[in-house]
């Protein structure tokens, strides 16, 4: 099976979000918040998944910019300064289908560590 490759990406106006259609027809809006948490980078995911770390207070974050990594990936910035996290087109995928799963993973780590969504 070929890996997904995407046909659009979109940054919402509002910054808010980045939409990403798929050669196969599928198409996801990634909620800024959602990339942040899910940021593939080391700082985020560590080096091993014992490392990985929760991040908080990122309710408010917007995507500042969207930058190309060769033809494989881009590369967020977030008007927090996070701008780390190389995301492959099978990641972004990955999200786009895993988003229900992954958001409901994720808070509830946050309640589990008392921590909040908001800044």
């Amino acid at each position: 099976m070929a890996s997904p490759w995407p046909t659009e990406l979109r940054l919402r106006k509002d910054r808010k979000a980045l939409t990403v259609s798929f050669d196969g027809g599928e198409r996801f809006d990634l909620a800024a918040e959602y990339l942040r948490v899910r940021s593939p980078s080391a700082e985020v995911q560590g080096h091993s998944p014992s490392e990985r770390r929760i991040v908080s207070g990122k309710q408010n974050v917007e995507i500042l910019e969207v930058h190309p990594v060769g033809n494989y990936a881009v590369r967020l910035a977030f008007d927090d300064m996070h701008a780390t996290g190389i995301f492959s087109w099978e990641y972004l995928f990955e999200l786009g289908q895993n988003r229900e799963k992954y958001w409901r993973e994720y808070l509830d780590e946050l309640a589990e560590k008392g921590l909040s969504r908001t800044p």
